[in-house]
């Protein structure tokens, strides 16, 4: 029997994994999240190791889809996914001190870690909509890496217009032009003027308006549509493998902004992978910390920071962990998120903070500490790390660890040379570009700047939908 899927807030259709896939965002305004989540053995853990990338992602993912694709044609997308990726071990491991190892997710076409969930859905949306003979509106919010990763991963694809989202002046250089130099007709970026919060609010809106989301068959690439969170969950499992899972515990540091790499290591954890603790590395906006630290979440301004991707004071994917610590009961979520919404506060109690605190530890890294841990990861090690990478390593040095929560994977997020200012600032050395890139700076850059209004992107959209629809 296919596995189904529920929305965080209880009052959505529960679907199965195609219609999660297209759907993206819950009717109800929720996150969809499996009925029930898989588990693996310890034997069928074992099993994966030796295997290549590719054949342990199809087996990790394989009862997320199966009953919904032919497993035949899942296996060979998965194959075809991580085939294009620039290290034959398409997520290999670091290590850089004695019990601390970088995951590096910086192999994939636009050097960061969205291509590991991204270049699989680009494959799966137009391989069922194919199926289905189907047309899809594609919009994401980014606050950088997701964007580049989107729109690589979908463009030229049959059947799908992509419109992404971006705060205008609030990316790096690199980021913004992996996503304004594509020139594929399916490609539109906008250049949101507002910060990365509003992108996603506008999302919100769009999703949350019936009739425009049925007009243009709208779907979501970000890390709400189910799918992402799927296909980040494999590199855990596959680190955790390697360094010993299941016969140990494997510990992780991810820096994180929207919650939603966190949580797909959190769903490492619920399928069965031994993880010892899970490390959250926030910047100056660090709300997740200030939660676990006080038991309350407040929503503060967002502050620009040399490492942007993380620049969020709403982390969308933490619903899908409240729903888990109120009992998935979706009438306790909804209250809980509207009444964040409605007061920039969420307090739901010390017993669900405590909760929150057995698995989670939180760390704030400011743009000094960064620069410093950049210095001494490459003093130490030789190894150029981005600034997110730097947030997430910062926090993995932090504090004092019990030696039964085994080897700490710090993830390495993103490519240096996205970031080059920061990491020359830090090390002198400026990171230079893979080849395939070296020209990003002469290519010609094509977006569309809308001011922070949901009805100018509504119709930016339908617009060019339209035109799309009678080509």
């Amino acid at each position: 029997m296919s596995l189904r899927y529920i929305s965080t807030r209880g009052e959505a259709p529960t679907l199965e994994f195609e219609d999660v896939l297209l759907t993206g965002l819950a009717r109800d305004g929720g996150l969809y999240v499996p009925e029930k989540w898989p588990r693996f053995s310890d034997q069928a853990l074992a099993d994966l190791r030796g295997l290549p990338y590719g054949e342990q992602a199809a087996r990790i993912m394989w009862p997320f889809v199966e009953g919904a694709l032919p497993h035949e044609d899942f296996a060979n997308i998965v194959d075809e996914t991580y085939g294009v990726f620039g290290h034959r071990a398409v997520a290999p491991l670091q290590q850089i001190d004695q019990d601390l190892w970088l995951l590096e997710l910086f192999h994939g076409p636009t050097l960061a870690f969205k291509d590991y969930a991204l270049q699989l859905l680009g494959r799966l949306f137009e391989y069922v909509l194919a199926r289905r003979g189907q047309r899809m509106t594609v919009v994401g919010a980014t606050s950088g890496d997701t964007g580049s990763a989107a729109i690589e991963a979908c463009r030229d694809r049959a059947g799908i217009e992509v419109f992404i989202l971006h705060p205008h002046g609030r990316t790096s250089e690199v980021q913004r032009r992996q996503m304004t130099t594509v020139t594929s007709s399916n490609i539109h970026n906008i250049a949101l003027k507002g910060s990365f919060d509003d992108c996603q609010d506008i999302l919100k809106g769009l999703f949350n308006d019936g009739a425009f989301r049925d007009s243009v068959q709208l779907s979501a690439v970000n890390s709400i549509n189910w799918a992402r969170i799927m296909g980040q969950i494999v590199y855990y499992v596959v680190a955790g493998v390697a360094l010993g899972g299941p016969g140990r515990p494997v510990s992780f540091a991810v820096p994180t902004g929207n919650f939603g790499n966190v949580y797909a290591a959190y769903g490492a954890k619920k399928m069965g992978l031994p993880v010892g603790e899970l490390v959250i590395g926030s910047n100056a906006n660090d709300i997740l910390t200030r939660y676990l630290d006080s038991g309350v979440m407040e929503i503060g301004t967002v502050a620009p920071t040399l490492s942007p991707s993380m620049d969020i004071q709403v982390s969308s994917n933490f619903e899908r962990l409240v729903f888990d610590l109120l009992g998935r009961d979706g009438g306790a979520v909804k209250a809980a998120m509207d009444g964040l919404r409605e007061t920039g506060r969420l307090d739901m109690g010390p017993a669900c903070w405590q909760q929150a605190r057995a698995i989670f530890r939180g760390h704030r890294a400011d743009d000094t500490a960064t620069l410093q841990t950049i210095r001494q990861v490459y003093e130490q090690s030789g190894a150029l790390i981005d600034p997110h990478t730097a947030v997430g390593v910062a926090a993995a040095m932090a504090g004092t660890r019990s030696p039964a929560a085994g080897p700490l994977v710090a993830l390495a997020c993103a490519h240096g040379a996205k970031f080059p200012d920061a990491v020359e600032k830090a090390t002198g050395v400026r990171p230079a570009l893979p080849a395939r890139l070296a020209d990003l700076y002469e290519r010609e850059e094509h977006m569309t700047i809308l001011e922070n209004d949901l009805t100018s992107v509504k119709n930016f959209v339908r617009d060019r939908v339209g035109q799309a629809a009678t080509v």
